[in-house]
C-alpha cells in the first residue's frame, strides 16, 4: 500500500466569493481549519494544501504546515490536487495510493469524516472513487443551488447529481430522501489520472457539478452517509452562518 495524502485545492480568485479561503472564522483563515482539521485523520500519511497564491501559501507554512504552489492555469480542482500529487510523490519518494481531495470551503469537516470516506477503499478493493453525502436539513436548503443534491442507486452508488431539488417533490411525496454532496473525495491515483484525461461531459456543463463526469463516462461513484452536520461556505452569508455554528466547537479547541 502506498501513500495515503489529503490534498487541499485552494485559490484566492473565487469567482463567486474572491478571497474566500483567507476569510477570517475566529480568528484563523479558512483554509487554515480545513488543514487542522483534515489533518488529524490518523489514517493520513500528509496534509498539503495545493494553491497557485503565495498569500495562501505563505500563510500555511508559517504555521508549519505544507503547502504546494501549483499552476494558476488550472480550471479545476481535480486538476490543481493531481498536479500536487505529483509534486508530492516527487517530494516523498513514493508512489500515493489513494488521493482525499478535501475542498477549501469545509471549515467544518472533521476527522472521522475523512475516516468515513477513505475506509471503503481500503477495504474494497473494486471501488475507485467515493464521496460523503449527508441530509440536508430543511427545504430552503434542498432548493438552494448552491447546495448540490445526489441521489443513488440501493447498492450505494450516485445515479445523478444536481443543484436542483432532487428528487422531485412535485407529486406530493413529502418524505423525500434529501441528500447533498460533501466534498471529500477519496480517488484512487489512477482513478484520478483518468479522471482528468476525460473530456468534460454535457450533464458536468450543465449541472456544473465534476463527478457527472464519471456517471457520464459509466464510472461508479460510491456514496457514504455521515452524519456530521457541517456547512460548506459558498457565500459571505455562509461565511457568517459558520462562523455561528463553530463557535464553541470543541475540535477546533485543540488547535485554534
Amino acid at each position: 500500500m502506498g501513500k495515503i495524502i489529503a490534498v487541499i485545492p485552494a485559490r484566492m480568485g473565487s469567482s463567486r466569493f474572491p478571497g474566500k479561503p483567507m476569510a477570517d472564522i475566529h480568528g484563523m483563515p479558512m483554509v487554515g481549519h480545513v488543514y487542522f482539521r483534515t489533518r488529524m485523520c490518523p489514517l493520513l500519511d500528509e496534509t498539503v494544501v495545493a494553491t497557485c497564491d503565495a498569500v495562501i501559501a505563505d500563510w500555511v507554512q508559517g504555521v508549519g504546515g505544507r503547502a504546494v504552489m501549483t499552476l494558476d492555469t488550472h480550471e479545476r480542482c481535480t486538476d490543481r490536487t493531481a498536479e500536487c500529487m505529483f509534486k508530492m510523490e516527487d517530494i516523498l519518494s513514493e508512489d500515493v495510493d489513494i488521493v482525499v481531495m478535501v475542498q477549501g470551503d469545509e471549515p467544518m469537516v472533521t476527522p472521522g469524516m475523512i475516516e468515513a470516506a477513505v475506509r471503503p477503499l481500503l477495504d474494497d478493493p473494486s471501488l475507485d472513487v467515493v464521496n460523503l453525502m449527508a441530509d440536508l436539513g430543511s427545504l430552503e436548503e434542498f432548493e438552494d443551488p448552491n447546495e448540490v443534491k445526489v441521489v443513488t442507486d440501493l447498492t450505494g452508488n450516485a445515479l445523478y447529481f444536481s443543484r436542483e431539488p432532487v428528487p422531485s417533490r412535485k407529486k406530493g411525496v413529502l418524505d423525500v430522501p434529501m441528500k447533498k454532496q460533501v466534498c471529500i473525495i477519496p480517488f484512487r491515483r489512477q482513478a484520478l489520472l483518468e479522471f482528468n484525461a476525460m473530456a468534460e461531459t454535457p450533464l458536468e456543463r450543465i449541472e456544473s457539478v465534476d463527478m457527472m463526469r464519471l456517471l457520464e463516462n459509466g464510472r461508479p461513484v460510491r456514496m457514504i452517509h455521515t452524519s456530521v452536520r457541517t456547512k460548506s461556505v459558498d457565500t459571505p452569508a455562509d461565511l457568517e452562518l459558520v462562523k455561528t455554528l463553530m463557535a464553541g466547537d470543541d475540535l477546533m479547541k485543540r488547535y485554534a
